[in-house]
């Protein structure tokens, strides 16, 4: 595998955009034209949809920690080498009792690279045992890495769904945001499952994940499915079965992006100028409990890495897990949230139109 360009993270910089806090109170304080207009919560009042309140889980979302073998510019996590946190085999252990005694019928793992933590095969195996969808959030260039070259057999056997993250099907894009050398590397990877039958055998689900290079919304899933499974099998004889189109949020490292690049107020403009009702109504909050690498309970990703816990009374725990107060929860909302209800909206399972 080439050589990747790997940066130090926000909190190995000692940025102040390390501190949640800072990040929360920096979009607060970014001036957009109409500071009510800029008002997420008014946004679901026009919508009719405040206090926004999830309908299910459906899907348990773990975050397995930051530690990563890549440190990319957009990154919401700021993971990367530098980064300790993982997720314990005790509080993997808790996870599981849950699922067992409930009947959520996906397991969605993430990270940083979920596959370096201690947890990763214990969860995908009991995750399985349990006859549940097993979904693993990959940056291909993992499986290239010499203590976790056997993955992708690993991942097959147990017919996890891999959901892969690719900013484009041309180089200059993708490592510009990724790294130097993490193209070349994402190919091969996409090679060596393509073999194992992922994205080609209509048993093994193989799914690629595109993210703007700067500062503007993704185009429509749908056209950009079509084109890149058309380029991505010209240029390099690689198939996948889907595309899922994802906004950046404007927190973490692509947060510092935006402000030390100019762009942070037009880029929160567009986010608030192009709120859709429609996505708001689909957010991925509202059928998804994400579950923290010390076992905290959050609505989102995203909120997890902002410090915003679940709130309103519902358990903050996964060890106090209690499904039926957890279904119907308030979610806690911020001027983040514009990044999930912009144009055809955003979520881990890609557009929401």
């Amino acid at each position: 595998m080439p050589g990747l360009r790997v940066l130090p993270t926000l909190q190995r910089q000692g940025s102040p955009l390390a501190d949640p806090s800072i990040q929360l109170r920096m979009l607060a304080e970014c001036r957009v034209e109409d500071e009510l207009e800029g008002d997420f919560d008014r946004h679901l009042e026009g919508a009719g949809l405040f206090p926004l309140r999830a309908t299910s889980i459906e899907v348990l979302q773990l975050n397995l920690g930051r530690v990563c073998n890549q440190t990319c510019v957009h990154c919401h996590v700021d993971a990367g080498p530098d980064r300790s946190e993982d997720m314990s085999l005790e509080v993997a252990e808790e996870c599981m009792r849950v699922l067992a005694s409930t009947d959520i019928p996906t397991v969605d793992i993430t990270g940083g690279a979920p596959e370096m933590s201690r947890s990763f095969r214990y969860l995908i195996e009991e995750s399985r045992r349990l006859g549940r969808h097993v979904m693993d959030r990959c940056n291909l260039t993992i499986l290239l890495a010499k203590p976790f070259q056997d993955l992708p057999e690993f991942l097959a056997r147990h017919e996890v769904e891999i959901v892969c993250s690719l900013p484009h099907y041309r180089r200059v894009s993708t490592d510009k945001q990724r790294g130097e050398g993490v193209f070349e590397a994402s190919i091969e990877a996409l090679r060596r499952l393509n073999r194992l039958g992922y994205g080609r055998d209509g048993r093994l689900r193989l799914v690629l994940v595109t993210n703007p290079v700067g500062a503007f919304l993704p185009a429509r899933q749908s056209s950009l499915e079509a084109e890149w499974k058309r380029e991505m099998k010209r240029l390099f004889d690689v198939d996948f079965d889907a595309l899922y189109t994802i906004t950046n949020m404007p927190i973490s490292r692509y947060l510092e992006w935006l402000e030390s690049s100019g762009n942070l107020e037009r880029y929160l403009e567009t986010l608030v100028g192009a709120f859709n009702p429609a996505a708001a109504r689909g957010v991925m909050c509202r059928n998804t409990l994400s579950v923290g690498w010390r076992g905290e309970l959050y609505d989102c990703d995203f909120n997890q890495m902002l410090g915003l816990e679940v709130g309103f009374e519902a358990p903050r725990n996964i060890a106090n897990f209690d499904l039926a107060a957890l279904a119907t929860r308030r979610i806690t909302t911020g001027r983040h949230c514009f990044g999930c209800t912009a144009g055809t909206g955003s979520s881990c399972g890609g557009s929401l139109e």
